[in-house]
């Protein structure tokens, strides 16, 4: 039985599974299978069934990995894409707020130290910075309105 399903399986870790398997199979059912007259070929045909059972999984399962990269690919791609919009929107906007939402959302500086770099009072720092995140906020809602529309539509 061993190497007939590792005929099917190639590996002999499987093989030895699907026997093990079908013994214990067998023996709960051993008062059915004593009613077959050649137990050899009934035995060789379960583990022909129980290997092309498993093939079929795993040729599923393998399935559905490739179709998981795919769609994480895609994701990827959308992602690329998103990231290169809000890239764009940032570009449109004034040079002030331009400066100000890249030294502290891209450098990571604190408020205090971009007014100094930029001579600016700390509070003009922040309203530019809530101005510019407005901005790519509202440029970000309209993208999206019209992608929703473009499924939808």
């Amino acid at each position: 039985m061993y190497r007939f399903a590792k005929r099917f399986v190639m590996s002999s870790d499987e093989a030895e599974d699907v026997v093990q398997d079908l013994m214990m199979k067998f023996w709960q059912k051993k008062e059915e299978i004593a009613a077959f007259g050649n137990i050899k070929s009934y035995a060789m045909r379960s583990v022909k069934n129980e290997c092309l059972n498993r093939l079929k999984h795993h040729d599923v399962k393998m399935g559905f990995a490739d179709f998981q990269l795919h769609r994480s690919e895609l994701y990827q791609i959308e992602t690329n894409n998103l990231k290169d919009q809000i890239l764009g929107f940032i570009r449109q906007l004034p040079e002030k707020q331009k400066t100000v939402i890249h030294l502290k959302d891209v450098e990571e500086y604190d408020i205090q130290e971009i007014a100094e770099m930029l001579e600016m009072e700390e509070n003009a720092v922040r309203v530019n910075l809530m101005r510019a995140r407005q901005k790519i906020k509202e440029q970000i809602t309209q993208l999206m309105n019209y992608e929703n529309r473009q499924i939808t539509g």
